[in-house]
């Protein structure tokens, strides 16, 4: 097999923001968060996003990679033969592997460096973490690294503070630019917030995005196809795109798990039109 860090001239343009295969024509990337596929393999979850039209993905830890491969997961510390084949295996679809996450980042240099080093070795555009305790080591290596961090929101509930954007956008206004936000919109809504508004104030710091649609806001109800529910995400783009975003738009479709690539599609339709329109 061809040695990963080889396959990865093919994926990754130096310098580039984000990998110039998944650039749209407003200037971000489109993906699917592979944890919207979790039913599947990582190499079929790979298969069905590429088929969606999108040009990259975001992984997650712990993905049982398939393809042929028993018994391994995707994540740091995975044999680099098959990490190798995973990459062969992106390549093979015509996309990259743009972002990763949610993922811990512990407090302890050489247990957080793998996990760098994986994305190095990825051509990571970002890492998608909750570990607000580990940021001035996140900090350091996500400079040594160049590799973008976004600090990601769920629901509110009691002792969480990562769902109030005001905490996060304050946790990383001050830091390395490579530190910041990973936008989960739905989340927002689940928690009360209007999406929009959110980004009004945040916008400068958000690398990323996990992009959904909902029925309603203040209660949690399931994903809908873009377009479709009450969350402006044209009007977030275009917010975001005022402050020079250029980074990773993935689709998180929690809904209709067996049978959900169709409605990512329709997502995937809905922000290449809007990158067209943008252009």
């Amino acid at each position: 097999m061809i040695p990963a860090a080889s396959v990865l001239l093919a994926l990754r343009s130096k310098g580039a923001p984000i990998p110039q295969a998944a650039v749209t024509a407003a200037g971000f990337g489109i993906t699917v968060q592979c944890w919207s596929l979790k039913k599947f393999s990582l190499f079929e979850a790979i298969q069905m996003a590429a088929s969606a039209g999108v040009g990259g993905v975001e992984v997650f830890s712990g993905q049982a990679l398939g393809g042929g491969h028993d018994k391994v997961n995707f994540g740091p510390g995975m044999p680099e033969d098959k990490l190798t084949a995973l990459i062969e295996h992106i390549k093979a679809n015509n996309i990259v592997a743009q972002s990763m996450g949610v993922i811990a980042i512990p407090n302890n240099e050489p247990e957080a460096r793998a996990i760098f080093e994986l994305g190095k070795k990825l051509g990571l555009y970002s890492i998608n973490t909750e570990s607000i305790e580990s940021i001035d080591l996140i900090e350091k290596l996500a400079a040594e690294y160049d590799i973008k961090i976004g600090f990601h929101n769920h629901p509110k509930k009691p002792n969480y503070k990562l769902w109030d954007p005001d905490f996060v956008f304050n946790a990383v206004k001050d830091r390395h630019a490579n530190v910041g936000i990973c936008a989960d919109i739905g989340h927002w809504a689940t928690s009360g917030l209007n999406p929009l508004e959110v980004i009004k104030k945040v916008a400068t710091r958000v690398h990323s995005f996990h992009m959904k649609d909902r029925e309603s806001i203040e209660k949690w109800t399931h994903d809908r196809p873009f377009g479709t529910g009450i969350i402006d995400n044209v009007a977030i783009l275009d917010e975001v795109r005022k402050h020079g975003f250029k980074g990773n738009v993935s689709i998180e479709y929690e809904h209709n798990w067996d049978s959900n690539l169709p409605e990512i599609a329709q997502c995937v339709g809905y922000l290449r039109a809007y990158s067209k329109m943008r252009a």
